[in-house]
């Protein structure tokens, strides 16, 4: 791995680590179900998917899918917690809860994905 890389890397990882401390440090819940996850999983899914038509439809280098993709995007999302969330619910028997949780976070972040790309290809369709 060249310095560059390594550089682009870590710039994206803080970056995604302290947006996801800032957007999680206070919890968010919706019933007894914790958000604050989940918003941010679907938030760095959005970004993911809009990265991935850009990084096309511009030709990036790949080394901004370090910064972007893997920096940013992996510091950012929490699949970690997301599990552990999970676990939680699982001890304190609230399986309603868990599957709630489970359905919410990956399909709201693949739906991300999707409205992620769809609106970032609708906005360069109109730019040209």
């Amino acid at each position: 791995m060249k310095l560059l890389e390594i550089i682009l890397l870590a710039i994206g990882g803080l970056a995604g680590v302290f947006s996801r401390y800032a957007l999680t440090k206070s919890a968010l819940l919706f019933g007894a179900l914790p958000v604050n996850v989940l918003i941010v999983n679907v938030i760095g899914s959005f970004i993911l998917g809009a990265f991935a038509i850009l990084s096309l439809q511009w030709n990036l280098d790949g080394k901004y899918a370090l910064l972007v993709a893997i920096g940013f995007c992996g510091g950012l999302t929490t699949m970690s917690s997301f599990a552990l969330e999970s676990v939680n619910l699982i001890d304190n028997k609230q399986y309603s809860l868990v599957m709630v949780n489970v359905i919410a976070n990956v399909g709201l972040s693949l739906g991300a994905i999707f409205g992620g790309r769809a609106l970032t290809g609708i906005v360069l369709g109109a730019l040209k």
